[in-house]
C-alpha cells in the first residue's frame, strides 16, 4: 500500500509539475487571423494580446517597450506593446522608423492615474495586413475587463495628472489615420530607432527579434531626465519631432504648410526659423513668422503649442490640454537662438 501511494504521489507531483511547467512556459498564443485577416474584430481580447483581462500581463511575442521621448496626450500613462510572429523579426533602417513583418501589431494603452485608482481609457492597435497598415481604436469598458471596437472615437470626462478635468477624446478611425498618414499610406510613427533606448534594441537584438543593431545607437535624448542644466536644443527638437513631424514633413497630413519638424531636418527655414505660414488663419494670431529666433513669444509655433482653443492648438488631435512641459523646454530653446 505505502509503494502504490508513493507511486501515486509521485506521478501526481510529476503531472502537476509539468502542467506548472506547460503554464509558464506555453502561455495561449495571440490570434494571428484577427491580425492578418480583413476583418475588425469588436473587442481587444480577441486578439489575445495579454493573458489578463487588463491589457497588462503579455501573451508570448508581445514585447513591451518605451520610448526616450514619448508623444504627450493630457499627461496619460502609455503602455506599449510590439508583437512579433513566430519566424519573424524587426528590421532596422539607420536611426529611423523599424520594418515591421506582416502580421506584427503594434498595442498602445492610455491610462491614467495610479496603483489601485489606475483607470485604462484606449487600447490603439496598428496591425500589418498584407495590403498595408490598419488603425483601430478600442475604448475600455467601466468594468475594466474589455475594451470595445470605438470606430466613431468617443469622449471620457475625466481629471489629468495635473488636476485638470477634461473630455479626452478617443478617435475615430479615419482621425487615427490622419496622424498616421504619410503619402496616403497608414504607417507606425512611434517606434523609430533613434527614439528607442540602446538596452532595448541590444535586447531585442539578442533574442533574434531584430536583424541588426544600427550604428551609433540611440540619439534623441530621454526626456525624463532634462533639467535646467540640460541643453534645450536636443530636448525641443526630439518633442518636435515626435509630437509633430508626424503630420509636418513632406507627405504628412500638414505638409502644405511647408514647415518640416523632422529631428533630421537641419535646415533652420525648414523647421520654422524665419519661416512665414502658409496657410495658418487665425492660427497664427497676430505672428508673422514660425520661429522669431530670442522671441517665443512673437513665434506663432510657441503660441500654437500654448493653445486649447480649437482652431489655435496644435497638435490638433489628442490634446484637450496644454503641456506645460513641453511649451516650458520649446520657449527657453527659442529664447537662446541667436
Amino acid at each position: 500500500m505505502r509503494r502504490g501511494a508513493g507511486l501515486l504521489a509521485l506521478a501526481c507531483a510529476t503531472l502537476g509539475g509539468a502542467l506548472a511547467q506547460a503554464t509558464v512556459l506555453e502561455p495561449a498564443p495571440v490570434n494571428d487571423a484577427a491580425i492578418t485577416s480583413a476583418a475588425f474584430p469588436k473587442n481587444l481580447s480577441e486578439y489575445a494580446f495579454f493573458q489578463d483581462g487588463r491589457g497588462l500581463d503579455p501573451a508570448a511575442r508581445v514585447y513591451p517597450y518605451a520610448l526616450n521621448t514619448p508623444l504627450w496626450s493630457d499627461g496619460a500613462d502609455k503602455l506599449r506593446f510590439i508583437y512579433l510572429p513566430e519566424g519573424t523579426k524587426l528590421v532596422a533602417d539607420g536611426e529611423g522608423l523599424l520594418k515591421f513583418p506582416v502580421g506584427a501589431a503594434i498595442i498602445k494603452t492610455f491610462a491614467f492615474g495610479e496603483g489601485e485608482e489606475r483607470r485604462l481609457i484606449e487600447t490603439r492597435v496598428l496591425l500589418h495586413r498584407a495590403d498595408g497598415w490598419v488603425a483601430l481604436p478600442y475604448r475600455w469598458n467601466a468594468e475594466q475587463t474589455e475594451a470595445t471596437l470605438a470606430l466613431a472615437g468617443g469622449r471620457v470626462e475625466l481629471t489629468t495628472p495635473a488636476g485638470e478635468a477634461i473630455s479626452y477624446a478617443i478617435p475615430n478611425k479615419n482621425q487615427c489615420k490622419s496622424c498616421h498618414g504619410k503619402d496616403g499610406q497608414v504607417i507606425p510613427i512611434g517606434p523609430k530607432a533613434r527614439n528607442l533606448s540602446v538596452k532595448w534594441m541590444g535586447d531585442m537584438f539578442k533574442a533574434g527579434n531584430l536583424d541588426h543593431l544600427p550604428p551609433g545607437g540611440a540619439t534623441m535624448p530621454v526626456w525624463a531626465g532634462y533639467t535646467a542644466n540640460s541643453p534645450a536644443a536636443p530636448f525641443a527638437r526630439a518633442y518636435l519631432d515626435v509630437n509633430c513631424a508626424h503630420c509636418h514633413q513632406p507627405g504628412g497630413g500638414a505638409s502644405n504648410s511647408g514647415l518640416d519638424l523632422r529631428w533630421e531636418q537641419h535646415d533652420p527655414q525648414a523647421y520654422g526659423i524665419g519661416k512665414r505660414p502658409v496657410a495658418a488663419g487665425r492660427g497664427a494670431g497676430e505672428y508673422d513668422f514660425s520661429i522669431v529666433a530670442g522671441h517665443p513669444d512673437e513665434s506663432i509655433l510657441l503660441y500654437r503649442m500654448n493653445s486649447a482653443e480649437p482652431g489655435i492648438a496644435m497638435p490638433e488631435l489628442g490634446k484637450s490640454s496644454i503641456d506645460k512641459d513641453g511649451v516650458a523646454v520649446v520657449r527657453r530653446w527659442i529664447a537662446e537662438m541667436k
